[in-house]
């Protein structure tokens, strides 16, 4: 059983979303692989906490999961036709999960139910027609074959942009194109018609259910359609104002830093996010980072002891819990 995506983000199932995000930057920093480099479990710790934040900072994914779990999070689901197999399934005692229907004593798996295959049948409507009169409509077309699952992981870079993969189908045959969407997110999930099991009947074939799992970038890390990247600058660029360059998914880009900029100020880029299709494109978040010398030098501590002169008051003023 999948760990609950409330419990791997750490927050309570009435978090509001602010809540989730500040928690999701937080574990993100803390867990980017620029900072845990070559720690497996780390790694996986991060896609988990991915996974868990573009689903809980959705809030149509969110209410899905919320009512139906993982079952609701997946490509095809049907959300109404669950909420009437419920319904039914109460009304008649049972005890959700599989129920056996039918004078054969077969088992639907509800799982089945939501993504249109019930065994061969065409589905939750075929199944309501068997259970009220209807028995013998089940036996009249041919049955669809069962859907394959596989997985595959791309780069970050790809999962933004889209990518063409080619997959080489189990038992050998022709390799399958497929194309990967840009915006495609860790956890996401493609169904690729007819490249699943083959029908026990002459029927259709089932479908090829890919699972996308995407590698975390050194750099950038991704919240819902938004990108977020940490820059460094130093103390003069800091202070004096500067003209930088930064990357993003179209180019390099020149972004002005204002004199007296802080450090863990934010720059939003508009439109320079993830582009998906029939969605208004994401954004890309700056942060500055100012980065102090590091060598240990007689000159330089001077320098900061003349710079200290001029720092007014107590810079953690008013911060309390």
């Amino acid at each position: 059983m999948s760990e609950d995506l409330y419990s791997v983000l750490g927050v309570s199932k009435t978090a509001d979303l602010a809540t989730i995000k500040k928690t999701f930057r937080k574990l993100a920093k803390d867990l980017h692989p620029d900072r845990t480099a070559n720690d497996k479990k780390k790694e996986a710790r991060f896609k988990a906490v991915n996974n868990a934040f573009n689903v809980l900072s959705d809030p149509n994914k969110r209410k899905l999961y919320d009512e139906f779990g993982e079952d609701g999070l997946r490509e095809g689901f049907d959300a109404n036709q669950a909420r009437q197999y419920k319904q039914w399934s109460g009304r008649q005692g049972g005890r959700g999960g599989r129920t056996s229907w039918g004078g054969d004593g077969e088992t639907v798996n509800l799982e089945d139910l939501f993504s249109g295959q019930a065994q061969g049948r065409g589905g939750f409507s075929d199944l309501f027609g068997d259970m009220f009169g209807g028995g013998q409509q089940r036996r009249g077309p041919a049955a669809r074959g069962g859907d394959a699952h596989a997985e595959v992981t791309i780069d970050f870079v790809s999962s933004v942009r889209g990518t063409t993969l080619e997959l080489q189908q189990q038992g050998g045959g022709a390799p399958v194109t497929v194309r990967v969407p840009a915006g495609a997110h860790d956890g996401s999930r493609l169904r690729i018609r007819g490249h699943g099991g083959p029908s026990p009947n002459g029927g259709p074939s089932g479908d090829l259910l890919l699972d996308i799992h995407v590698q975390p970038h050194k750099f950038f890390r991704r919240e819902g359609d938004h990108l977020h990247l940490d820059v460094p600058i130093t103390i003069a660029e800091a202070y004096q104002g500067a003209k930088i360059k930064v990357p993003t998914p179209d180019g390099d880009v020149t972004l002005k830093v204002p004199p007296r900029t802080q450090g863990g100020s934010v720059m939003r880029l508009k439109g320079k996010g993830v582009a998906k299709k029939g969605k208004e494109v994401g954004d890309l978040y700056v942060h500055y980072e100012i980065k102090i010398p590091q060598e240990d030098s007689e000159e330089v501590a001077e320098l900061v002891e003349q710079l200290a002169k001029h720092q007014s008051g107590d810079v953690r003023h008013g911060i309390a819990f």
